[in-house]
């Protein structure tokens, strides 16, 4: 198998989960879809391509450090800054009736502050385990755990703060 039809078969294999890890990070489909076609050219032309001991963390670990590379380019501020001009405002009767539960959890994880919602990402909706997410962000087990603790605690309050929004609207 040449180098070419491995990097199509890594690529079928891992673009949704590193889609999903863009995704959540940038909170832009076609950014993510941006990085990881960057992620897997700059795998390709990695030197060390067929030395990868587990290449589910390291292509995961190369798509966190593009899109924090993403998240402190000029480009990202400037959107920033251009989406608070232009967003219209809705209601939240409005946005309840034109979503479900689950887009009101996604909205609320995209919420969360981003050391929390990695934490949270990686352990409930990746399924690793808290040592797999302290070896991939290379922190401790503890600051795992605490962002965890932190960041559920914060979703609690927020999802409650939606629930009582729909009951005093009703």
């Amino acid at each position: 198998m040449n180098k070419e039809q491995l990097l199509e078969e890594i690529m079928d294999q891992y673009t949704d989960l590193l889609f999903r890890i863009a995704y959540y990070y940038t909170k832009d489909i076609q950014v993510s879809e941006d990085i990881i076609q960057d992620t897997f050219v700059k795998f390709y032309h990695s030197s060390h391509y067929e030395e990868q001991g587990n290449l589910k963390a390291y292509l995961s670990k190369m798509t966190i450090n593009c899109c924090k590379d993403y998240l402190r380019s000029w480009s990202y501020r400037k959107i920033i800054v251009q989406k608070k001009l232009t967003q219209k405002h809705y209601s939240h009767k409005d946005v309840l009736i034109q979503s479900d539960e689950t887009d009101l959890l996604d909205e609320a994880i995209l919420s969360l502050p981003i050391k929390k919602r990695e934490a949270i990402i990686y352990y409930y909706l990746e399924n690793m385990s808290i040592k797999e997410i302290a070896s991939l962000l290379s922190i401790s087990e503890n600051t795992v755990k605490s962002r965890l603790r932190s960041g559920k605690e914060t979703l609690r309050t927020s999802l409650e703060h939606i629930e009582w929004e729909v009951l005093l609207h009703d």
